[in-house]
């Protein structure tokens, strides 16, 4: 059996190192990486560990995709070998001789590929998160715990030193695993009697002391990182999406493993072996806990990984609970994990297929944080040489910022104010940072490249988005439209030459309107229809400020027909009541459309806006298939 895992381990391994050199940067790993060239103690949404593995990872290795995740893939390698470490200590007596030869042998061995084959586990590393660290320390916090049981030692208390102090390092999230891990220890009679050694307290308040840059930071900026961890980002109210728990952790885990290690926290909460009943209990309350979280807190962004220390302390019971079950329940758990690891993979793997990308574009598990900002960083690298020397770029989010910075490796590209910046924690950095742009009172007569993701914003919050753009930096120029996947992605380039050329050139002439880019929508025929070679299309479209001239519609790209514009769509300007389009409500259109010599399948239908200033802009593209 250590042949298999060490084979197993190895192959493994080497297929996320090469996976992670071609996955696309992922858009919470660009703030990271950000923060990793703004060292810093502590930052508004974590610690301070990432981006040190971050900057050690590029320092090392250099500047490149593998070299940011190399740290955490080296991490994560090693928590197969501590899960294995863990299980033989399930198995021994108190004086560290094996209960049973056969099982000291064999099934410490199983723990680890069970912690190999988990998803959850199985994919650490692939990203630069605070995930590895994190599942690293509450591995060495297990381990020191359960060495504790057996007697207290300098070098187990200097173990529990280290692994609560990389946890405090990490996440918030640690506190469960100190807490769960706390009440598991005083449940225990050895636990209690472990408790009383000094050792012990100098090595919990070693890892206490390392909350202290976090709570620093925290004092130093209004408590802004623990109200939105604790209180802003979740409704604090009974919401029945904690049934979702269930579901979702049933597939990440693969439900036969997810009912196998419940089992064993439930078999082994009463076992004669403390050792066992610590795992069982820390194990089942850390998953407990977060199922019961679940129905109160965040469910706006992933938190499917929380309950990961969960499941890495429950692991190396595993062997155990599953030797009472039938051979043929054995060999499934062992199948499906096995499915579910290379599901996990092979999405990833996905995930780094342009071609892939771009036909998921009309789909609900479009990878939109992997897509879109290496083809964007190109248009501006070019955009921005043709501008006058000294241009500025400004984004209007921090996903931007951080993407367009990582590319373009410049991490101070200043940016707007945005709905996404306090949703994920990230405005108060980046006001420390002096990295928040009030807009055109910052920019005075500076030329500015500014670049906005019309995506990042809910559709029906779109418009008025635009108008908030006006209101900051002034008239809005005709704007550069960038398409990535059909326009799932949809970036917007403006050039501001200076504010003699784009803004208010005298403080006494009349603000000029706000003309914002054009607003569209595809009534018939619907995403995914079946179409005949002749079929009509029809919908509405506006452009504030100054109208749209005519609207063309495109099939892959290519104009296919020229659409009638003008007609009543009333219903429009109801629903945009902001909307400042002179042609209201005259603003539907409809085509005919000859797809000629077109293939029969999968198309994808587009239209094409032509404002009334000049302006031309690509609407997104939505798929049909031609019979």
């Amino acid at each position: 059996m250590r042949v298999v895992f060490i084979t197993l381990w190895a192959a493994v391994s080497l297929l996320k190192v090469s996976m992670a050199a071609r996955l696309p940067l992922f858009v919470d790993e660009a703030f990271y990486w950000q923060e990793s060239r703004h060292l810093a103690w502590a930052y508004s949404d974590l610690p301070g560990m990432t981006a040190w593995l971050i900057r050690l990872g590029e320092l090392v290795f250099g500047k490149s995709l593998l070299a940011l995740r190399l740290p955490f893939l080296m991490i994560a390698a090693c928590v197969p070998w501590l899960v294995v470490r863990i299980a033989a200590h399930v198995y021994e007596r108190r004086d560290g001789t094996p209960v049973d030869r056969v099982r000291a042998d064999r099934w410490p061995w199983l723990a680890g590929i069970a912690a190999l084959l988990l998803p959850l586990a199985g994919t650490l590393g692939l990203l630069a998160l605070p995930d590895a660290p994190m599942a690293l320390a509450t591995l060495l916090c297990l381990d020191a715990g359960m060495r504790l049981l057996r007697g207290v030692s300098y070098e187990t208390a200097l173990q529990l030193a280290l692994g609560l102090a990389i946890g405090a390092l990490s996440h918030y999230r640690f506190i469960a695993v100190i807490g769960v891990g706390f009440v598991a220890l005083l449940a225990l009679p050895r636990g209690r009697e472990a408790l009383l050694d000094p050792r012990v307290w100098i090595a919990i308040a070693f890892g206490a002391a390392a909350w202290t840059p976090l709570m620093a930071w925290n004092f130093d900026n209004a408590e802004a990182g623990l109200r939105f961890q604790l209180v802003d980002r979740h409704p604090w109210a009974f919401h029945a999406d904690g049934l979702s728990f269930l579901v979702v952790q049933g597939l990440l885990v693969t439900p036969p493993l997810f009912v196998a290690l419940m089992w064993a926290a439930w078999r082994e909460r009463r076992s004669a072996s403390e050792p066992a009943r610590y795992l069982a209990w820390s194990g089942g309350l850390v998953v407990l806990g977060f199922f019961a979280l679940g129905f109160f807190a965040d469910t706006q962004r992933v938190s499917f990984h929380w309950p990961l220390p969960g499941y890495l302390a429950l692991l190396p019971l595993l062997p155990q609970a599953l030797s009472a079950w039938a051979p043929w329940l054995r060999r499934l758990v062992w199948s499906v994990v096995a499915f579910g690891l290379a599901a996990a993979l092979g999405y990833y793997a996905l995930v780094s297929s342009p071609s892939v990308r771009e036909d998921s574009a009309a789909l609900k598990w479009y990878p939109s944080n992997f897509a879109g900002w290496d083809s964007l960083a190109a248009l501006v690298r070019n955009e921005h040489a043709r501008m006058p020397p000294g241009t500025r770029i400004v984004v209007d989010n921090f996903k931007l910022g951080a993407e367009l910075g990582f590319a373009l490796d410049n991490p101070r590209i200043r940016v707007l104010d945005h709905p996404l910046n306090r949703e994920h924690g990230r405005a108060p950095q980046l006001q420390l940072w002096g990295l928040q742009s009030a807009g055109r009172e910052d920019w005075g007569d500076a030329p500015v490249l500014l670049v906005v993701g019309a995506g990042d914003v809910e559709y029906r919050n779109l418009l008025q988005r635009y108008h908030w753009l006006c209101a900051r930096v002034g008239p809005l120029p005709r704007p550069k439209v960038f398409n990535v996947d059909h326009g799932r992605q949809r970036y917007l380039l403006f050039a501001f030459d200076g504010r003699g050329k784009d803004g208010k050139a005298d403080a006494n002439e009349a603000p000029a309107p706000c003309t914002t880019p054009a607003m569209a929508w595809i009534d018939a025929p619907a995403i995914d229809a079946r179409v005949a070679d002749r079929f009509e299309v029809s919908g509405w479209a506006f452009k504030d400020g100054v109208g749209l001239a005519r609207v063309d519609v495109l099939m892959d790209g290519r104009v296919v027909a020229k659409a009638e514009y003008g007609l009543p769509s009333p219903g429009t300007a109801a629903y945009w009541r902001i909307s400042t389009d002179p042609l209201h409500p005259n603003v539907g259109y409809r085509a005919r459309v000859d797809v000629g010599d077109a293939t029969p399948g999968r198309h994808w239908l587009g239209l094409r806006l032509y404002g009334r200033d000049g302006s031309v802009e690509d609407w997104s593209e939505q798929p049909v298939t031609v019979e």
